[in-house]
């Protein structure tokens, strides 16, 4: 027996998580209006790519095995990113007795509860369109690579959860501002300089973003500042560049990251190429031409559904003026987060096995953007009001 397998007990105990998880999935289903069947659907979805990802690793290895056998070892200090995911896993494997397959379906709970959230605002701005649009979105909520890198023992599912919950709060942020605080503080455990990026979209958006009284754009803008003051440096020091680094540091830093993780299947020569090629590179590669086995067949037909939203979702913004109804998402926060995170994570990111996984903390919201604007409404004069379940009317 090896310290990745459970005993009958721990057995037992993954079952009851795998099952509180149900009944938690079908609890929070009204926050995020999500019908009861849409909700098990996609927890059963989720919950089933964990397994895969579980075997995954028990077969050929992988951070997650990592993760848990570092957490078995007696005082685990903590620290944000690797030792903050340590931290965590210690506490559900000595704190409370749970093993490998028990952690890793906790894991997938924040994934799932990620993957909930962004179901719910593709929903939100679909529910007015053609079938054809509403399937589209249905379709990129259940890609296999979304479940897959979000249900798995690591960093990915808690930023994930993190993305997915910013996303929802940008829907409503003067009632959801909490929620957002939440994300940032849950990204911040894992990446912190994503949670920088985040905290810099929200103080950008409330300089840029339209319709805000100037004394709220000041006092909120102010407070955004202030936090991005606070994490850019941490992120920075998680990073390896030092808080205090000037603009060529940063660019010695993006040099020196393009020469790492080349070995392997997915490495990629970025030093060559253009920002808006590397950007092309890290979303929407491998292509179907590239595709040299199964799982790269798979992540080459979800680039390819990508690729087609965005080409679908550009022509739409540059073609027609954006919906009223929209205007009151905090788009702008959307945009400078995902847009910096695109930009930032394209050069610095000389492997594709990573891209893959690690582009889901902001490609949901890139994806929310343009499929929000693709196609016409069914009911132009009630496209101002969202339907109560987020279902079509």
């Amino acid at each position: 027996m090896t310290d990745l397998d459970s005993t009958p007990l721990q057995l037992v105990l993954a079952l009851f998580i795998f099952i509180a998880g149900l009944v938690f999935a079908v609890s929070v289903r009204g926050y995020f209006r999500a019908p009861f069947s849409r909700s098990v659907s996609l927890y059963l979805w989720h919950s089933f790519f964990c397994v895969i990802y579980l075997a995954y690793v028990l077969n050929y290895g992988g951070d997650a095995s990592g993760y848990f056998r570092m957490s078995l070892h007696p005082d685990i200090d903590f620290a944000f990113g690797t030792y903050g995911v340590r931290f965590v896993v210690s506490f559900l494997s000595q704190g409370m007795g749970l093993s490998f397959l028990g952690c890793s379906l906790v894991f997938q709970l924040f994934g799932f509860i990620g993957l909930l959230a962004f179901d719910g605002a593709l929903r939100e701005v679909t529910w007015d369109k053609s079938r054809n649009i509403r399937l589209l979105a249905t379709l990129i909520v259940f890609l296999p690579s979304v479940s897959f890198w979000s249900s798995g023992l690591g960093k990915d599912a808690l930023s994930f959860c993190a993305m997915g919950l910013s996303l929802w709060a940008a829907l409503s942020l003067k009632r959801r501002w909490w929620l957002l605080v939440l994300a940032v503080l849950l990204m911040l455990l894992v990446r912190p300089h994503m949670a920088g990026m985040l905290g810099l979209g929200l103080a950008g958006s409330f300089v840029f973003q339209r319709g805000i009284p100037l004394p709220q754009r000041v006092v909120l803008g102010g407070i955004a500042l202030a936090a991005a003051v606070f994490l850019v440096p941490l992120g920075l020091n998680y990073a390896g560049v030092g808080e205090d680094a000037g603009a060529d540091d940063v660019m010695q830093y993006i040099e020196g990251r393009q020469g790492h993780n080349l070995k392997g299947g997915g490495a990629v020569d970025i030093s060559s190429m253009s920002p808006p090629v590397q950007m092309f590179t890290y979303l929407f590669r491998p292509t179907l031409i590239e595709a040299r086995n199964l799982f790269s067949l798979a992540a080459a037909l979800d680039n390819t559904i990508l690729l087609f939203l965005f080409i679908a979702g550009g022509w739409a913004i540059l073609k027609k003026p954006l919906p009223p109804h929209l205007l009151a998402h905090n788009r702008m926060f959307l945009w400078i987060y995902s847009l910096c995170a695109w930009l930032i994570l394209a050069m610095t990111t000389a492997n594709l096995g990573i891209a893959l996984r690690q582009k889901w903390m902001f490609a949901p919201m890139l994806i929310f953007l343009l499929i929000s604007v693709v196609g016409r409404s069914r009911y132009p004069a009630e496209s101002d009001t969202p339907a109560v379940d987020g279902g079509a009317r």
